[in-house]
């Protein structure tokens, strides 16, 4: 029904890279035109009650396709779950887990991590959590939808170590990820997409 839902949401909007919630508030869409040989796309996921979605102002301002946060926006990155989607280039999902890995190490040599565990019934994703000596935390976690989308797209969101709502807000952001369906354009035709399985 959720699948079914986020088709008809498809169906009635423009392809362009922004974001729409369904009636009830539950779901967030994300969605970009073809460019090249990367057909369009669209990304469906829970949107947490009470959590506002945002995609052409905050997001775009931080150069990332959706901001997901609770509140008032503080622009601070805490408490704010990001959707980033790029054109795939490295070769697996695991090299692209390495490479974040790699990146934050360099700027954070004394930082520990741990896997954070998923489970994405739509698509493979591996996560990370990182806890960093200026005791923020990150969740960190890449999706690749398959070689045939020529996308991959991560979810991340940094938490303080001592947040006392952690556990909360990182099942939230379990929810949001593993939730999270990739669909594609249909036929060159902007507006009709399906759901990938």
């Amino acid at each position: 029904m959720k699948r079914l839902l986020g088709v008809c949401l498809f169906l009635l909007t423009a392809l362009c890279a922004q974001a729409k919630e369904d009636d009830q508030g539950r779901g967030v869409l994300v969605y970009g035109g073809a460019d090249r040989d990367i057909p369009g796309w669209a990304i469906l996921s829970d949107l947490p009650d009470g959590w506002t979605r945002d995609c052409c102002m905050y997001a775009k301002a931080i150069g990332v396709n959706l901001v997901l946060y609770k509140g008032e926006w503080t622009g601070k990155p805490e408490r704010v779950m990001v959707l980033n989607v790029w054109p795939s280039k490295l070769s697996s999902l695991e090299a692209e887990l390495q490479d974040d890995r790699h990146h934050y190490m360099e700027r954070d040599r004394s930082a520990k991590f741990s896997v954070l565990a998923l489970n994405n019934k739509a698509m493979s994703c591996r996560g990370v959590l990182y806890e960093g000596t200026d005791h923020e935390d990150d969740a960190v976690v890449f999706c690749d939808p398959g070689l045939a989308t020529g996308i991959r797209f991560s979810w991340s969101m940094t938490l303080s170590h001592d947040d006392p709502q952690k556990q909360d807000l990182l099942a939230l952001f379990q929810r949001v990820v593993e939730g999270s369906q990739y669909m594609k354009q249909v036929g060159g035709k902007p507006g009709t997409a399906k759901t990938q399985h």
